[in-house]
């Protein structure tokens, strides 16, 4: 009897992958508006995921694609939507203050969140059980910057500068913080407000407190703004940011000042394969950013159905963050309790003098 019965599930278990529903991934993207650029990209990612996944047998996946323009209420209404449509995992919001709207939706609904490019710390904060952020967090950025800062910088004396935006304070809070746990404090904590035209008084105060290296919490106006005035009052410290001040217009606003500067970032991003006869899709920077972290969330929420044996929001949610690390086209992915990838990706990027005169940031030093 034992025999017929492990014959009989076995048989069950190899039943064509056709006789089951396809699994149905929802994805929330700004196919329209500001954003739409991006929004692109986390289509073009996911529709070949798609693509690669069917054509290799296993039970079949339909991408379920709605627009959220980048707009909150659309946001929760889609969340609404999928539920109603029997989606239980999904792939965005994009953008962190349209994720953090969405996401009590999607808790309500019983879905599986995976937030392709949401970096804003407080949105895993609670610990939503049905949250999978892809992108390193800020306070995993600012982690890694303090860590560099006080393996580089030893005894020196550092700065901590923000622009008193949520993004900027919470970086300089988490370098503070890391720094601290590492023996090592900040001689000075100041701000620049984001949108000041001068900052002398600020660069006046860093120079008597003798600061020889300073962290920037901010975006690019602010900084290229703030190394100026520290060059013009005789302060040679370097700055160290985020990939908030990654911007065409920092080297040229900065003027020489800006040479030696570094920024904690995400690697280059990989780019999707090449499929042999597929329809041509721009390849806009914006997209290429996003689409292979989409195509790896694809591959994630189908490997999480797999695990759990189930489309159901908790039981995925929980096989994710139990089983092991997952394998997708951007790496490795296992996640923490609160959601957030356990090993962000991350590289420091200094920008230098090139061979014709200009400043750009190149190479990739080794981080802490």
């Amino acid at each position: 009897m034992r025999i017929l019965t492990a014959l009989l599930v076995a048989i069950l278990a190899s039943a064509p992958a056709l006789a089951q529903a396809p699994l149905k991934i929802g994805l929330s993207a700004p196919l329209t508006g500001p954003d739409a650029a991006f929004g692109q990209g986390l289509r073009l990612g996911a529709e070949q995921a798609v693509a690669d996944l069917n054509r290799s047998g296993g039970r079949k996946i339909a991408l379920v694609v709605a627009d959220d323009a980048g707009d909150p209420k659309q946001a929760v209404a889609i969340a609404r939507k999928f539920a109603a449509e029997g989606v239980s995992l999904a792939i965005g919001p994009f953008a962190s203050s349209v994720a953090a709207l969405a996401l009590p939706a999607y808790e309500e609904a019983g879905i599986v969140m995976v937030a392709p490019g949401a970096t804003w710390s407080p949105l895993s904060a609670r610990g939503a059980w049905n949250l999978f952020r892809l992108a390193p967090s800020d306070a995993q950025q600012a982690a890694f910057a303090g860590a560099y800062i006080a393996e580089r910088y030893g005894t020196r004396r550092i700065g901590i500068v923000h622009d008193r935006t949520t993004f900027g304070r919470g970086l300089a809070d988490e370098v503070s913080r890391t720094l601290k746990a590492r023996g090592r404090r900040e001689v000075l904590f100041e701000s620049l407000v984001r949108g000041s035209k001068d900052a002398s008084d600020l660069a006046a105060r860093l120079k008597r407190a003798a600061v020889e290296v300073v962290y920037f919490g901010g975006l690019a106006p602010e900084a290229a703004l703030l190394i100026n005035a520290m060059r013009e009052a005789g302060l040679d410290a370097p700055m160290v940011g985020s990939d908030g001040i990654l911007d065409k217009d920092f080297a040229p606003a900065a003027g020489p000042g800006a040479e030696g500067t570094v920024m904690t970032m995400e690697p280059e991003p990989r780019r999707l394969p090449e499929v042999r006869g597929a329809k041509t899709i721009p390849r806009t920077p914006e997209a290429d950013a996003v689409a292979a972290r989409s195509y790896a969330a694809v591959e994630l929420l189908a490997q999480g159905a797999a695990r759990a044996r189930s489309t159901q929001g908790t039981k995925v949610a929980a096989a994710l963050r139990e089983g092991g690390p997952i394998r997708t086209l951007v790496g490795d992915l296992s996640f923490d309790q609160a959601g957030d990838t356990r090993y962000p990706d991350l590289v420091l990027r200094t920008w230098r003098r090139t061979a014709d005169g200009r400043i750009d940031y190149l190479g990739s030093e080794n981080g802490p």
